[in-house]
């Protein structure tokens, strides 16, 4: 059998493996403003088909127009937090 001898030696992460954090944050930022984008539309498409349907008498067209207002305000707001986030993680990494 042979005896192993450990030695502790300085270990640790390391953070310069991380690169194109710039790019990525570019990237990201690019995707969660798309889809932003998007969610701010199709409130615009939902309040405007829950108006002409509540106007012209047609309640079930009413509901699942109001019911996509709110899964667009849903979606802008994860949208916006989820860019936050992103920004967050990103800067607080080179700080650890």
């Amino acid at each position: 059998m042979t005896l192993m001898l450990l030695t502790f030696t300085d270990v640790g992460p390391n953070f310069g493996a991380v690169g194109g954090a710039g790019d990525l944050r570019t990237i990201v930022g690019a995707l969660l403003t798309y889809g932003l984008i998007v969610a701010v539309l199709m409130l615009v498409v939902s309040a405007t088909t829950w108006a002409l349907a509540s106007n012209s008498g047609s309640w079930h067209t009413a509901q699942k127009a109001k019911l996509g207002c709110f899964v667009a305000i849903g979606g802008a707001t994860l949208s916006g937090a989820a860019l936050t986030w992103a920004n967050w993680l990103l800067d607080i990494g080179p700080h650890l």
